[in-house]
């Protein structure tokens, strides 16, 4: 189970604890909440004398999700884990959308306008909104860590792919090129590629293999734009035949195969835009930062014999790895949700508009976006309910729970558990 964050009066980080020892601090009065996500604790007296072991905070950084994993060195236990959900795509389609809306209006016959053209500045290490924000997020939990427990040290993922040796997998003149995880990046790069799947039968869970689509024996190269992936059954049956010949009849099968070899991943395309720039801004926060490969990481969950998730792949990152111990630990997921939006007229999908938003947020001291506890005592929703709060003037809310969204309870009804910022978060 993960271990709760513990800070003193003085708000200086402490050894986490187990949730037990959590517990009886909370029932002897002897320690308050402090924050629930990530749930901290905070003591009622200074602690000055003791003696707080360094962790390492780690991060396999994704283009949907990125997981974060804390652990300590010396023992190898796993003090902390989450998964972190990116809004990469959801920005980018936003702006599109908000693109094609000006570019329809300036093509009707209204008054015209001329579109902008680069007569904004940008300053150096300027993203596109969709990229930035994946780093600000990791950024904001990375700081948020630090001020609740004592990294020493972060480890990134920095290069999620060796380009080079997938291109040339004959390569020649580097170590581990040479050496025991030789393989592991052009094997990780099609798992991506390909979903995890059997490229001719589409089966999952099952070992699959590299296999050749145009077949080495018939002037096949090994070329990443010649492979994919196979369960043994289907591999077998292929054997050397080409596959235009293996999927005779089944052309809309044979059409995705081809242009699914050819289309790069625009996931990788995200990470490999933004890896630079976030090593850049950790590495302005003073901390050591090691980096490590995505066939390092495979490599090392592999010989620990661990599962695959977002957190323990954060876990595994870089050389530094040591035994880990993961029994027991429930990753928190959270989820980037924004805050909210600033448009005041409401469109349709037209691009007509429909309803003018409100500028006033708050609404009886709850925002859209909290976390509440709702205990309704009479009506017809008596019970109890927790979860993110949807606001309106007239005091009515919605809780949007875990068994989904229950409408009507009043403001009267509601106790905040923790201010919006941006997140949602689940177990």
């Amino acid at each position: 189970m993960s271990k709760v964050l513990v800070i003193d009066t003085n708000k200086r980080q402490l050894e986490p604890v187990h949730p037990a020892a959590a517990r009886l601090l909370l029932s002897y009065g002897k320690a308050a909440v402090f924050r629930h996500y990530p749930f901290t604790i905070i003591l009622k007296e200074a602690r000055t004398n003791l003696a707080v072991q360094p962790l390492r905070l780690k991060l396999d950084h994704g283009a949907k999700t990125t997981g974060i994993a804390i652990i300590n060195e010396n023992d190898g236990k796993v003090v902390f884990a989450a998964q972190l959900q990116h809004r990469g795509f959801a920005i980018r389609d936003a702006l599109i959308s908000r693109h094609q809306l000006r570019r329809g209006r300036r093509a009707r016959k209204t008054r015209y306008r001329k579109p902008r053209f680069l007569n904004r500045r940008r300053h150096s290490g300027w993203l596109p909104p969709s990229l930035e924000s994946r780093v600000a997020n990791i950024l904001t939990w990375v700081h948020k860590f630090r001020k609740y427990c004592k990294i020493a040290a972060i480890s990134q993922e920095l290069v999620k792919f060796d380009t080079q040796l997938i291109e040339n997998p004959d390569i020649n003149g580097v170590e581990y090129q040479q050496g025991t995880i030789a393989g592991y990046e052009l094997r990780e790069y099609l798992l991506e590629k390909w979903n995890r799947q059997c490229a001719y039968c589409g089966i999952k869970d099952v070992p699959l293999q590299v296999e050749h689509i145009h077949p080495k024996s018939k002037g096949g190269s090994n070329r990443v734009s010649n492979l994919c992936l196979a369960c043994e059954s289907c591999n077998v049956k292929k054997g050397n035949r080409l596959i235009q010949e293996f999927l005779k009849g089944k052309q809309g099968l044979l059409n995705k195969i081809l242009s699914q070899a050819k289309r790069p991943l625009a996931d990788t395309a995200a990470v490999n835009a933004t890896r630079w720039e976030l090593f850049r801004r950790l590495k302005e926060t003073g901390w050591p930062v090691e980096c490590g490969t995505g066939g390092r990481t495979k490599f090392n969950r592999t010989n620990l014999r661990l599962p695959k998730t977002h957190w323990i792949d954060a876990a595994c990152v870089g050389a530094s790895t040591p035994k880990l111990k993961v029994d027991g630990v429930k990753p928190m997921l959270i989820k980037a949700t924004g805050h909210g939006t600033r448009q005041m007229c409401g469109t349709d999908k037209y691009g007509f508009p429909i309803r003018h938003r409100s500028r006033t947020q708050i609404h009886q001291g709850f925002q859209t976006g909290d976390i509440v506890k709702a205990v309704v005592t009479k009506g017809k929703k008596v019970g109890g309910y927790f979860g993110r709060v949807s606001c309106r003037a007239t005091g009515c809310f919605d809780i949007s729970t875990k068994d989904g969204r229950v409408q009507g309870i009043s403001h009267k009804y509601c106790q905040v558990i923790h201010r919006k910022d941006g997140y949602t978060y689940c177990f």
